[in-house]
């Protein structure tokens, strides 16, 4: 089966064209870099024709008010090409509980571009990840300084981007859900103790300083961006991740 992913080059991108390519499927990526730009929707007819499925990995470049932009033109043209070409499944990375973070200009984005593929001329599947054990180190990073990092206790359930690739290409490679899955890691964290989890494995003497008003997630209500009833738990925990990335 020939399946276009866009966003194929990225972190989730480039393992879920592997894993497709490794079940004997024909997974092609595509991107800016290949040739193929959402925004613009240069290049992005042609990487559509004769696919049986696209899959949407984009991101919007900024996490700020400028992001339900970047994916109501996406997914204008996303749409419209997978129309074109009569594709019979269309595929979208979103986050677990987005529809619960109205305060969030990225996660209003990500409501935004799941009610264009729910209302789209395709059959559909949304798989929604909860945040990966790749960004966590970035999170960190927003409110940090010299000698403390301030996070608040937002509790969260962060997974392995290959257990997010894995769920990702075992949907697109399936009948359309004509619905939501839901993806999320094995633990569910407070912030701050994640933030103190991760700087100990790095060696980092930095203090995690619990702070309610502190960064983006300080935005988050209670529990919503937790799993709920029915998502698919991974394997991975944070700490077997944390033992494998090179210090």
């Amino acid at each position: 089966m020939r399946i276009a992913v866009f966003g194929g080059t990225g972190r989730i991108g480039s393992q879920v064209v592997a894993m497709l390519g490794a079940a004997g499927h024909e997974a092609v990526p595509h991107s800016r870099s290949t040739g193929a730009d959402l925004v613009t929707g240069r290049g992005v007819a042609d990487a559509v024709r004769g696919t049986a499925v696209v899959v949407n990995l984009t991101n919007a470049p900024s996490f700020d008010e400028a992001s339900p932009a970047f994916f109501r033109a996406s997914m204008d043209i996303f749409l419209a090409a997978a129309r074109d070409a009569d594709v019979g499944h269309a595929v979208v990375l979103s986050i677990v509980g987005a529809d619960r973070v109205p305060g969030v200009a990225h996660y209003r984005a990500k409501v935004l571009q799941e009610d264009l593929l729910k209302a789209g001329p395709v059959p559909y599947s949304i798989v929604r990840a909860t945040q990966f054990f790749e960004f966590v180190d970035t999170v960190l990073s927003w409110t940090a300084d010299e000698h403390t990092v301030r996070l608040p206790a937002t509790p969260l359930q962060p997974v392995a981007a290959a257990d997010v690739a894995r769920a990702v290409a075992d949907v697109s490679a399936g009948a359309p859900l004509g619905g939501t899955l839901d993806v999320a890691g094995p633990e569910v964290f407070p912030l701050d103790e994640l933030g103190r989890i991760t700087l100990a494995a790095r060696g980092d003497e930095r203090t995690v300083v619990t702070d309610p008003a502190a960064g983006l997630y300080a935005a988050v209500p209670g529990d919503a961006l937790t799993a709920g009833e029915g998502a698919l738990i991974a394997s991975t925990t944070y700490r077997d991740w944390l033992s494998g990335v090179p210090r």
